[in-house]
C-alpha cells in the first residue's frame, strides 16, 4: 500500500518530467490535490496542455512508457470526455494516477477542483450535472430489465439492475440536494431520511423471492425521487413502474 510520501513524491516527480516535456505547455493538478481535500485512500490527478495537437498520440506514448519503465505500473486504461483524453495507471502499490491530456488551446478547469502549476489555462467550463431526465430514463430502464430478468430466472443480470435502480434514484436525490450525481460521489452525503428508504433494498441473497423483495423496495424509492424533482413526468410512469412490482413472481 502506498504512503502519502510517496503519493507527494510522484506527484512532483510527474510534474517535474512535464515540466521537461517540450510538448507540454500548461499543468494542472485537479481532483481532491487541488482543493486540499486528500485522504489516505486518494489517488493523484493531473491535467496537461499539449502544444501540438498533432503530437497528442506521441505524447501520451511517451508518457504511458515512462509510466511503465520509471514507476513500474501494471495496466492502464483511457477514458474520453470532449476533446480530453484520460489514461488511468495502476501501480503496484495500488496508487491509481490519473493523468488527463488535451491540446493547450482547449486546456481549462472543468470542475471547480482545478490548480494550474504552470502555463496558462482558458476560461473555465465547468460541466453540469447529468439531466435529471436522462437518469429517471436509465432508473425506469434499468427496473424494466430487472423485472423480466427475474421473470427468466436470471438471478446474477436480475441483481445487477436492481443496482442500476438504487444508483440512479440516488443519483436523482443528489441532483435534488445539489451534491455530485455521477459515480456515487455524492451518495454518502445525503440526508439519512433519504439513504435509509433504500437501505432494504439491496440483495441478500440470490432467490426469485428475495430479488422481487428487493425490487419492490428500489422501485417504490425510484418514484419518491422522481416525484421530488420532476412530478408531471412521475405521474405519468408511477403506474406502469407499479405494475412492474404488481407482477413479480
Amino acid at each position: 500500500m502506498f504512503t502519502l510520501e510517496e503519493r507527494e513524491r510522484l506527484r512532483t516527480s510527474l510534474l517535474e518530467y512535464a515540466s521537461k516535456d517540450p510538448h507540454i505547455r500548461c499543468a494542472a493538478i485537479t481532483g481532491s490535490g487541488a482543493a486540499a481535500r486528500e485522504d489516505r485512500w486518494s489517488d493523484i490527478d493531473l491535467a496537461f496542455g499539449v502544444s501540438d495537437g498533432a503530437e497528442l498520440q506521441n505524447v501520451l506514448s511517451d508518457w504511458t512508457t515512462h509510466l511503465y519503465v520509471q514507476h513500474l505500473a501494471l495496466h492502464h486504461l483511457d477514458f474520453r470526455f470532449g476533446d480530453w483524453i484520460y489514461r488511468v495507471f495502476l501501480l503496484p502499490s495500488s496508487l491509481q494516477v490519473d493523468l488527463a491530456f488535451v491540446v493547450a488551446t482547449e486546456f481549462r478547469a472543468l470542475a471547480p477542483t482545478f490548480r494550474t502549476i504552470f502555463g496558462e489555462a482558458n476560461e473555465s467550463k465547468h460541466l453540469p450535472p447529468p439531466p435529471a431526465g436522462q437518469i429517471i430514463g436509465l432508473g425506469w430502464l434499468h427496473a424494466l430489465h430487472a423485472r423480466s430478468c427475474i421473470a427468466r430466472q436470471e438471478l446474477w443480470q436480475a441483481e445487477y439492475m436492481i443496482s442500476g435502480v438504487r444508483d440512479n434514484a440516488l443519483a436523482l436525490a443528489c441532483l435534488r440536494y445539489d451534491l455530485p450525481a455521477i459515480y456515487g460521489r455524492g451518495m454518502d452525503l445525503l440526508p439519512t431520511e433519504v439513504t435509509k428508504k433504500f437501505e432494504s433494498s439491496f440483495v441478500g441473497h440470490l432467490s426469485t423471492h428475495e430479488l422481487s423483495r428487493a425490487f419492490r423496495v428500489v422501485v417504490n424509492g425510484l418514484l419518491s425521487e422522481m416525484r421530488c424533482v420532476d412530478q408531471e413526468l412521475a405521474g405519468r410512469l408511477q403506474k406502469t413502474l407499479t405494475l412492474l412490482t404488481e407482477t413479480l413472481p
